[in-house]
C-alpha cells in the first residue's frame, strides 16, 4: 500500500523526506477507515441479519447470546484481524503494528468468552436442574482461568517473549498466586463439594447463626453465597464458610410439605389428682373422651374386682387421674384436627418435671410447610390447650407477676394478718 501511495505523493512535487512519512501515515488511515468500514457493516447489516433471524426461529436458547451481547462483541474481531493481517504492508511498523493488533484480539477474546459463559449460565438457569446444580461457580473459575492466561498473553506480547516462557516461570510464583486467589480457590474446590452432595441450592431456606444468616439463599458465585434473611437483609457467606461450618437446610422440610410442631405447656403439679366420680361423669360429656373413658373404666374395675381391692381407699388399685385424661383428650384433638398429617408421627407425652411444673409436650406435623399458615395451626392448637386445662382440673404453670403478689397481699390482708 505504500508503494502504490507513495509515487503519488511524489508526482504532487512534495518534498521526499516527507513522501514517506505522509505515505505510511495515509496507509494508516486508509488501513483504520476499512477496519471501520468492516466493523459498520459487521454491526450494523449482518449482526441485524443475524439477530432478526434468532428472534424469529423456534429455538430460545439462542436468544440469550443475543440479550449477552455475545454477537456484538465478536464485531471487534473482524477489524483487529484485517489490522493484523495487512500489517505487512507497513515495514518497520509492522511489529508494532502486530503487538497492538493481537493485544487488542486477546482482550476481545476475553470479553466474547466473558459474554458466551453469561449467556451460557443463563440458558441453564432456565431449566429446573439449575436450582439443584448451579454451575455459576465452575464458569467464574473459567473466567478466572480465561484472564490469567489473557494476561500472559498480554504481556509477552508487550516483552515480545514466548507465552510458554512466561508460563514456565508461573511454577515459582505459585505461593504468590495462591495467596492471592485463596479464597477463590477454597471458594471452587467448596463449590464443587456443595453441588456434588447436594447440600445447597438456590432457593433453599438456611440458617447460620454464625453468620447471621436466616434466610433464602438468592445467588451461589465462586467465593461467596448471598442470604436474602426474612427482614430484607442480605448476609454474604464465604462459599467454603458452608463447608468448614454448619448449618441448617430447611429443604427437605419444604419438599415434604410438612413443619414440625414441638413446644410444651407445663403444669402446676399442685393441680394433679385423681379423678372423682363426679369429675369422670362430667369428662365422658366430651365426645373426644366417651369412647376411651368406658372401655378405661371397665378395665380398671375388672382389675380391681378380680384382686377384692378395696377402693374406698384412693391409693388402691388402679385409677384414672386428670393429668392422664387430658393427656389422652389432646391426643385424641390432634389425631382428629383436619390440618395436621395424620401419617406423621404424633405424640403427646410427659417430660421430667423441673420448677416451672410438669411439662407436656406436643409432638406433631402441621400439613403444610408455608410459614404464615403453621404459626396459626399453632398458634390454634395451644390457644384450645390453655383454654381446657381448667375444665379438667389443672392449672397451667407460669412466674409470678405483680397482679399475682397483689392478689396474695389482698388476701392476706383480708385474713388479718397484715394491717
Amino acid at each position: 500500500m505504500i508503494e502504490l501511495i507513495t509515487p503519488l505523493l511524489k508526482n504532487i512535487g512534495l518534498d521526499p523526506d516527507w513522501t514517506e512519512r505522509l505515505a505510511i501515515l495515509a496507509s494508516i488511515v486508509v488501513l483504520l477507515l476499512v477496519c471501520f468500514i468492516a466493523y459498520l457493516i459487521t454491526r450494523y447489516l449482518v449482526l441485524r441479519i443475524l439477530a432478526f433471524y434468532i428472534r424469529n426461529n423456534r429455538f430460545s436458547w439462542d436468544n440469550y447470546f443475543l440479550e449477552r451481547k455475545v454477537f456484538h462483541r465478536m464485531c471487534h474481531l473482524l477489524p483487529a484481524v484485517l489490522l493484523y493481517t495487512f500489517s505487512v504492508a507497513f515495514g518497520d511498523l509492522q511489529q508494532v503494528i502486530h503487538r497492538l493488533a493481537s493485544i487488542y484480539i486477546t482482550i476481545v477474546v476475553v470479553f466474547v468468552i466473558d459474554a458466551f459463559l453469561k449467556a451460557l449460565d443463563d440458558i441453564y438457569n432456565s431449566y429446573e436442574v439449575a436450582r439443584k446444580k448451579p454451575i455459576k461457580a465452575y464458569l467464574q473459575g473459567i473466567k478466572i482461568f480465561v484472564v490469567v492466561v489473557a494476561l500472559i498473553i498480554i504481556i509477552a506480547r508487550i516483552i515480545d517473549k514466548s507465552p510458554v516462557l512466561l508460563l514456565s516461570g508461573v511454577g515459582a510464583m505459585t505461593a504468590v498466586v495462591l495467596l492471592i486467589f485463596q479464597d477463590s480457590i477454597l471458594g471452587f474446590v467448596a463449590g464443587i463439594q456443595l453441588a456434588t452432595n447436594d447440600m445447597l441450592r438456590i432457593g433453599d431456606r438456611i440458617e447460620m447463626p454464625k453468620h447471621n444468616a436466616d434466610g433464602t439463599v438468592v445467588d451461589i458465585s465462586l467465593t461467596t453465597v448471598k442470604v436474602e434473611n426474612f427482614d430484607q437483609t442480605i448476609t454474604t457467606i464465604p462459599t467454603h464458610a458452608l463447608v468448614k461450618d454448619s448449618f441448617r437446610n430447611w429443604r427437605s422440610m419444604i419438599e415434604s410439605g410438612t413443619r414440625r410442631i414441638k413446644r410444651s405447656v407445663y403444669i402446676d403439679v399442685a393441680t394433679i389428682r385423681f379423678c372423682t366420680d363426679e369429675m369422670l361423669q362430667q369428662f365422658r360429656r366430651i365426645h373426644l373422651l366417651t369412647g376411651y373413658l368406658d372401655q378405661r373404666l371397665a378395665e380398671i374395675n375388672a382389675y380391681n374386682q378380680e384382686r377384692n381391692i378395696d377402693t374406698d381407699q384412693p391409693v388402691n388399685g388402679r385409677r384414672l387421674t386428670n393429668i392422664g385424661i387430658f393427656r389422652i383428650y389432646i391426643q385424641n384433638y390432634l389425631r382428629a384436627h383436619p390440618k395436621l398429617n395424620q401419617d406423621m408421627p404424633r405424640m403427646v407425652r410427659q417430660l421430667s418435671s423441673n420448677e416451672h411444673g410438669l411439662p407436656i409436650e406436643i409432638y406433631a406435623f402441621a400439613a403444610t410447610a408455608d410459614w404464615a399458615d403453621f404459626e396459626t395451626i399453632q398458634a390454634d392448637i395451644f390457644d384450645h390447650i390453655f383454654a381446657v386445662a381448667p375444665h379438667f382440673g389443672l392449672r397451667i404453670f407460669q412466674t409470678p407477676g405483680g397482679h399475682d403478689l397483689r392478689a396474695l397481699s389482698d388476701s392476706i390482708k383480708q385474713d388479718g394478718f397484715l394491717k
